[in-house]
């Protein structure tokens, strides 16, 4: 381990301490996190930046068009411009696409697919074989994105595993909190809720 890693994750670790008790979300200890519900994979996959979409208008082959969503989760459309696609589902947004049309065109029919999906990765920084950026093409748990992470190095800190995940709060606004990974008690079968499924963006943290 060189000195920078062990700095890094020391660093990491601890500010999601101080992350975590900022933000006053659910507390900080396995003790006093609801997994509940966690662990459950979402039944419909949320667009993000970076995906590539197929819009289909149908019957009209020039508002139809391939597009990537940008940084700022928009895509821009012939007629209605830049609209939302991050967040929302493909029913979702070819819904949303259709009402923004329909100024236009009487009783529009729209379609959209996911073609490429860029936008669900995750971080592992720290004690890990290959720590850095993963993509991933499925609902993943954490102990998997561990897995996918190359695993734990010899001086990892199996009790001291943390997600850092950026949450809204009942304000709207955007915080990172800290979610403790009882990585022990999970592969013992004690709490295996607490093995939750990852969100785009995460950070697993292994001091």
């Amino acid at each position: 381990m060189t000195v920078w890693t062990w700095a890094l994750a020391r660093n990491l670790a601890a500010a999601a301490v101080l992350i975590c008790t900022l933000s006053g979300i659910g507390g900080c200890s396995p003790q006093n996190i609801q997994y509940q519900g966690m662990s459950v994979p979402p039944t419909e996959f949320l667009i993000g930046p970076e995906d590539v979409l197929v819009v289909t208008v149908w019957r009209n082959q020039e508002l139809s068009k391939e597009v990537i969503v940008r940084p700022d989760g928009k895509i821009s459309l012939p007629l209605i411009g830049d609209i939302m696609a991050a967040g929302l589902s493909a029913q979702v947004l070819s819904k949303h696409v259709a009402d923004a049309l329909a100024e236009f065109m009487s009783t529009p029919t729209v379609s959209v697919q996911v073609k490429e999906i860029n936008s669900y990765h995750i971080f592992a920084v720290g004690e890990v074989g290959k720590p850095g950026k993963i993509p991933l093409k499925s609902f993943t748990s954490v102990v998997q994105g561990i897995s996918y992470a190359g695993g734990f190095t010899t001086f990892a800190s199996r009790n001291n595993v943390h997600v850092l995940r950026m949450v809204k709060n009942a304000q709207g606004e955007t915080k990172q909190v800290m979610i403790p990974v009882p990585y022990l008690d999970i592969v013992q079968g004690k709490n295996l809720e607490a093995n939750f499924i990852l969100k785009a963006g995460d950070v697993i943290v292994v001091p």
